[in-house]
């Protein structure tokens, strides 16, 4: 068990971005990087002992750092999408950057995934490596009101889960969201597809969505559609269906309302060839489901290999999208005073 840093780069107004790696007894390791608190990499044991990668991740901060690579990062001040770029409260409008046409798209250009965070904590004791990284995101920035102050904890545990826990408060009422943004590929290698990939999702409805992949205000029953998961299947047993849900995006980018409340499992996605299986934990209401439907042109891979839809799959937890705009959706609004926290659990575990 140990934690361990070292120089990640440096950005071109000469900062440095530094690498976190957390090993546990169990053979697996966490790294984090300041920039945009993103996981780097995640390696976790494989059928013969040896490490094998969980995630996505780039060589160099430079790949990182090209816009609209959200590889590994945590999304801020708002994850997903608010439409037109703009919110009200309290009577008082705010008018946000925008990086999708006219929608604000992850926090905005420049949202916190290209941001550098600060590392406050490290813990290697009682078996299980923590980094705590903040970020103070000022009155103003991208247009949001309030200078929020966050901060993000990841836990390598023992028995090999990737605990990440977010908190928040901000100086003035504003909007927030927060996930992580990681893609997942369980077979160990980057460049096989993730079609064949088991995925169980524990919702019964989604956000239905326009051609521009926001939210219309409509719940989706997801019986008999290509978005209902929760029997198991391969994620591409139905990503070529003729739904207008999916032709929208290429494959699924999609806002599921997950079953039940308070903290509890919500998913599981399982690669029988390389036997890793991957549990989710949250405490949050949606969960975003996103197949790698497409990358940055010319993105590659640790190895050097071009980066190739639906090679991967994230699933961030998160509120729902657009929610400043359908108050009937769970609120997002952090007051002042108030004290945002979640936590989300990737628990990994091996079959036979």
């Amino acid at each position: 068990m140990s934690i361990t840093d070292m120089p990640f780069g440096v950005l071109p107004d000469h900062t440095p971005v530094k690498a976190y790696t957390l090993k546990n007894t169990s053979g697996a390791s966490l790294t984090v990087l300041t920039y945009g608190a993103r996981i780097q990499s995640l390696q976790m044991p494989g059928r013969n002992g040896d490490a094998e990668e969980m995630v996505l991740g780039h060589r160099t901060l430079e790949e990182y750092t090209q816009p609209g690579d959200y590889l590994g990062a945590v999304m801020g001040r708002y994850a997903n999408r608010i439409a037109d770029g703009s919110f009200t409260i309290a009577g008082k409008a705010s008018r946000l950057a925008q990086n999708e046409g006219s929608t604000t798209l992850h926090g905005g250009p420049q949202g916190f995934s290209t941001r550098v965070w600060r590392c406050r904590r490290k813990e290697a004791n009682d078996d299980a490596p923590s980094i705590t990284l903040t970020y103070e995101s000022r009155d103003g920035e991208q247009g949001f009101p309030g200078t929020c102050n966050v901060r993000v904890t990841y836990c390598l545990t023992t028995d090999n889960a990737v605990m990440i826990d977010y908190r928040a408060e901000s100086s003035r009422a504003t909007y927030l969201n927060l996930t992580n943004h990681s893609y997942f590929n369980l077979s160990g290698s980057c460049q096989k597809d993730v079609l064949k990939t088991d995925l169980i999702i524990d919702a019964d409805t989604c956000l239905e969505v326009d051609k521009d992949l926001l939210p219309t205000g409509q719940l989706l029953p997801i019986e008999d559609t290509a978005e209902d998961f929760r029997g198991g299947k391969a994620i591409g047993q139905d990503i070529n269906r003729e739904e207008p849900q999916l032709r929208s995006c290429g494959g699924y980018d999609h806002c599921f309302v997950l079953n039940g409340t308070g903290f509890r499992r919500v998913a599981e996605a399982t690669d029988t060839s390389s036997g890793h299986r991957m549990l989710v934990f949250t405490d949050q209401p949606g969960m975003q489901l996103f197949t790698a439907n497409c990358f940055n042109e010319g993105s590659l891979n640790r190895d050097g290999s071009p980066m190739l839809p639906h090679t991967a799959f994230c699933l961030e937890t998160q509120h729902f999208p657009d929610s400043p705009h359908y108050p009937e959706f769970p609120s997002t609004l952090l007051s002042v005073g108030k004290t945002f926290r979640s936590r989300t659990i990737y628990k990994f575990e091996l079959i036979k």
